[in-house]
């Protein structure tokens, strides 16, 4: 314990070793449905699906093992959700790039991302933002956090007059989940100390274990079937589609321990398989595409944004930023999804990002780095002994931790702000509300800045902006309209 309070100031941030490893491992159970939906999604793009699975989980070990040692932040880092669909489907499969130009093409943006963040020029940008605008930016990301788990439970579903409504309680999956998310938040503000730190780990474990019963129940009865290698509902008209509980691996052959043949398909762009592929010859296709720099460009915002939306708020949860809005270690930080985002193209996997998720531990104490080693530590064991960990994958599992911290971070900052500015308070609503229905933090920061901006100017107070805010606002104009060049062009 000694070694580990010099190492990680653990009592200096006001924490124990037992909220430092429960923080550690209930982020990784928030966020471990990235492996297999990484891996998925890049498999869309031609990769082998197994090979990213296990690059995904060995660099996210590595990259969180960084954050949690240097940085000392209790901050877990993966496979960015918004950017690994990004690369995939908009830059790889409709521009009709192979995946491995594709990692050439991440390769070069993470280059040009680890230079800026080494630069003093990523510090400015953040330290130029007004302290109102970072609590909206961590309001924002704690609302989209929420949603996040309201989508992946289906307790919001896809409606075709309205867009979004609110599910069917007739789905076992949905009703579980929302009885765990009012539970979690009942549990929050019990007298029990003891329960109030563990509501979230007690909910997920209940949501699990009665989950799993439900669901073996209905495969055992064939209400519940796997269809092309996902689980479906079998009743008819009384219930069909995607089923969002719980499975015993047992049940799914898909579910299985990683093939490490794979990895030498996708490690370097594949020069190591049977895969004949031109190195030279896709540099060259690369950089003779005109769209090419715009997805780098794009590339590079949206990963700045994601991850500087989760630094600013677990840094300020966690009292690591000060008075000014200036967060402390920031350098330090930033050396880890930096080097993420330098070598995941060669290793083989999407862009990796600070998580939005990792506020699930901070929400249940955890402090300083050991939090993030013990979660690097889960994804490294998740290379070998996956399906132990392929329950917690399940959306109505991670639904309650999702909604009960997004909820708490988006209140705790909104309660923060000055709203005495009426420009505040539309820049707010602009950044909530297109973080959301975008299901992009990136575009919802960046839409507000651009707002905020505009109504700053248009009132003669354009003054009190500093140049970065301008820039950046101006950066992510060309970032939107490259986007949509992307789209024509196809």
């Amino acid at each position: 314990m000694n070694v580990l309070e010099k190492v990680f100031h653990i009592k200096e941030r006001q924490s124990s070793l037992k909220m430092e490893i429960i923080g550690g491992l209930c982020t990784f159970v928030a966020m471990c449905y990235i492996l297999p939906i990484n891996s998925s999604i890049m498999s869309d793009a031609g990769m082998n699906s197994s090979g990213v699975f296990i690059i995904t989980a060995l660099l996210s070990c590595l990259v969180t093992i960084i954050m949690g040692l240097v940085a000392n932040y209790p901050v877990v880092l993966s496979a960015g959700m918004g950017l690994n669909a990004f690369l995939a489907y908009t830059i790889i499969v409709e521009q009709g790039l192979s995946w491995q130009d594709g990692m050439i093409l991440l390769t070069v943006s993470g280059i040009i991302f680890f230079v800026i963040s080494l630069t003093p020029i990523r510090r400015k940008i953040i330290d130029a933002i007004p302290m109102d605008i970072k609590l909206i930016i961590s309001a924002s990301l704690g609302a989209f956090i929420c949603f996040v788990g309201l989508k992946n439970s289906m307790v919001i579903t896809s409606s075709s007059s309205t867009y979004v409504t609110l599910n069917s309680f007739l789905d076992p999956a949905v009703l579980i989940s929302v009885i765990g998310i009012l539970i979690c938040f009942g549990l929050m503000f019990v007298g029990n100390k003891t329960v109030k730190t563990l509501a979230i780990p007690i909910t997920i474990a209940g949501v699990a274990i009665v989950g799993l019963i439900i669901s073996t129940i209905m495969i055992e009865n064939n209400s519940i079937i796997n269809v092309d290698g996902q689980w479906v509902y079998n009743m008819g008209e009384v219930l069909n589609g995607p089923c969002k509980l719980p499975i015993w691996p047992a049940y799914d052959s898909s579910v299985k321990f990683a093939d490490f043949s794979g990895v030498k398909d996708v490690f370097l762009y594949g020069i190591f398989s049977d895969q004949e592929y031109d190195f030279a010859q896709g540099l060259v296709d690369v950089f003779t595409n005109p769209v090419s720099y715009i997805g780098i460009f794009s590339l590079i915002i949206v990963n700045m944004f994601d991850t500087t939306a989760t630094l600013l708020a677990v840094g300020r949860d966690i009292n690591l930023i000060d008075k000014d809005g200036k967060m402390k270690n920031f350098q330090r930080a930033v050396i880890a999804d930096a080097t993420g985002a330098l070598i995941c193209g060669p290793l083989g996997t999407s862009a990796v990002t600070s998580f939005a998720e990792s506020s699930v531990g901070v929400s249940l104490g955890a402090r300083t780095g050991l939090a993030a080693i013990v979660a690097a530590l889960m994804f490294f064991l998740s290379v070998f002994i996956y399906p132990v960990f392929f329950i917690f994958t399940a959306g109505s599992v991670t639904a309650p931790a999702l909604v009960c911290v997004g909820a708490l971070i988006f209140v705790n900052n909104m309660k923060e702000i000055k709203w005495s500015s009426l420009i505040i308070g539309i820049t707010a609503f602009i950044m909530v509300i297109f973080s959301v229905l975008s299901y992009s933090i990136s575009s919802g920061i960046g839409l507000g800045l651009i707002a905020y901006c505009l109504m700053m100017l248009f009132s003669k107070k354009g003054k009190e902006v500093g140049w970065p805010i301008y820039m950046t606002a101006s950066l992510f104009l060309i970032s939107f309209a490259a986007t949509a060049v992307i789209k024509l062009v196809n």
